[in-house]
């Protein structure tokens, strides 16, 4: 009941609002772009076998998933603490299991029991290989959860684009399933050609992309904000990348059931086969950003919203700037998590500012929780800077009521 008693304590204070610690989450086949602001020095911290960080996981109640030598509690997001109580170790995940519809409304609790997705500042030097998420009938045969994936571009994360600013998508239309599997059963012999079959995008900043489960992708190295269903679920299809980076055909299988393990046909059953080769692919999937409300409004307030991410409704985000100088009220239907990219201020009367540069450990003031009935009562935002806007991304879960004015 401790931890119970300090989660409430910090919700009065903060009038429904959690202050969150960084989340870093390394991958042992990535280069770190050196976007995330952490320190030169602490890209690699935990050791060259764990690999690089070029992963900050947002909002997060789901553990990462990077083998054997994962610690217990890497990608879950910890609750930062004021005064007597700070230093003591809450994940968000706790909290939410101890609050349940408290922290995220009764709707999420009654459906999912918990808190089901998260995001994150995925920042690869270099291109991933070609991939997919399994989707929920696929993910529940490992018994984990399917992942929906929405992309959005910061020019505030993105000083450069890395060495690939460019994404394959999909299969080309006319791609057939057998094409798919001769390239999949080269996979140990060698580069498998597999983007031969799929055709690349321009990364433009400020804007982005839906991808459902069963779609194949290939990331490139723009910095990117990633709002996702709570799973670390994935397979990857390509064997040697364009630097000649090679791919264990052990993440080939992964997230396979092992009877499944060398069967071909069912690493093409993963593929959504209708939306890969769309020939509208881009026109379905592309997203620009779409005013929040009347934009005349916003502005006489001091603020103007977009919606960034709004295609799935398994999760969703928008991006909120406050003027220099003006303190508003913005209000949301559906709790969410945030995370502050330029400027400072306040929220709630808690600091609120992007840090330049952060140490690995080391807490911040740009990351926060916002419950449900909070943000439907209205989140109060100063930005205190004379000049520079206060930009914040804010993240939320599945069936966002607000959605509906989007897709209506």
């Amino acid at each position: 009941m401790f931890a119970r008693q300090i989660v409430e304590n910090a919700l009065i204070a903060g009038q429904g609002v959690l202050r969150l610690a960084p989340t870093w989450v390394p991958r042992s086949f990535c280069i770190p772009g050196k976007r995330i602001k952490l320190h030169p020095d602490d890209y690699y911290v935990l050791g060259l076998e764990r690999g690089g960080i070029d992963e900050r996981w947002l909002s997060s109640t789901v553990m990462a998933d990077n083998g054997p030598l994962t610690p217990g509690d890497e990608g879950l997001s910890t609750i930062a603490f004021e005064g007597e109580h700070s230093g003591k170790k809450v994940t968000l995940l706790e909290a939410v299991e101890l609050l349940g519809a408290e922290l995220i409304g009764e709707r999420l609790w009654e459906q999912y029991q918990g808190w089901p997705i998260y995001s994150k500042f995925f920042d690869n030097h270099g291109p991933l290989p070609f991939h997919l998420h399994q989707d929920e009938e696929h993910a529940a045969l490992v018994g984990q959860r399917p992942k929906p994936e929405m992309y959005y571009f910061p020019p505030q994360m993105n000083n450069h684009g890395g060495t690939f600013p460019f994404t394959f998508f999909g299969l080309n239309p006319g791609t057939t399933k057998q094409q798919l599997r001769e390239c999949l059963g080269g996979f140990s012999q060698g580069d498998n050609k597999i983007l031969d079959l799929s055709s690349a995008y321009k990364l433009t900043l400020g804007t982005g992309w839906d991808v459902p489960p069963g779609v194949l992708h290939a990331p490139g190295s723009v910095c990117t904000y990633e709002p996702q269903f709570a799973s670390d679920i994935f397979s990857m299809f390509q064997s040697v990348l364009y630097g000649g980076e090679t791919v264990s055909e052990e993440l080939l299988w992964k997230n396979c059931p092992p009877d499944k393990h060398g069967d071909l046909d069912f690493l093409v059953e993963l593929v959504d086969w209708e939306v890969n080769v769309d020939p509208e692919f881009h026109k379905n999937r592309f997203m620009t950003p779409i005013p929040a409300g009347e934009v005349q409004e916003m502005k006489l307030q001091g603020f103007v919203e977009n919606w960034i991410c709004y295609k799935s409704q398994a999760a969703s985000a928008k991006e909120l700037t406050v003027y220099p100088g003006r303190q508003v009220t913005v209000k949301d239907a559906a709790a969410y998590g945030l995370i502050a990219v330029q400027g400072h201020g306040s929220i709630n009367g808690q600091v609120l500012e992007t840090p330049i540069l952060l140490r690995y450990g080391q807490e911040s003031y740009d990351e926060y929780f916002v419950t449900e009935q909070a943000a439907q009562e209205g989140v109060v935002l100063e930005n205190r800077s004379p000049v520079e806007p206060l930009v914040l991304l804010k993240h939320f879960g599945p069936g966002n009521p607000d959605l509906k004015t989007v897709n209506s």
